[in-house]
């Protein structure tokens, strides 16, 4: 995946904080809030291709409200 595939992530719906996108390991991508570490779910992939599909879905999720996040207590 280059840089110009990379998806816009929205401020986190929970804080406000950046979105960012993370590889886990070279094997899932996810959408986590730098502030309050509110995340999406974690795709897996297996190959190049499947890498950019899963930085894509991870990325919708996120821009679409799509995200778990644990409060103290919980």
């Amino acid at each position: 995946m280059t840089v110009q595939d990379i998806p816009d992530l929205q401020d986190c719906p929970y804080c406000g904080g950046p979105g960012i996108l993370e590889q886990e390991g070279g094997w899932c991508w996810y959408a986590v809030c730098a502030d309050c570490g509110a995340q999406t779910v974690q795709f897996e992939f297996k190959t190049a291709e499947e890498s950019a599909a899963a930085a894509r879905k991870a990325a919708s999720l996120w821009n679409n409200g799509k995200i778990v996040r644990c409060d103290i207590g919980e």
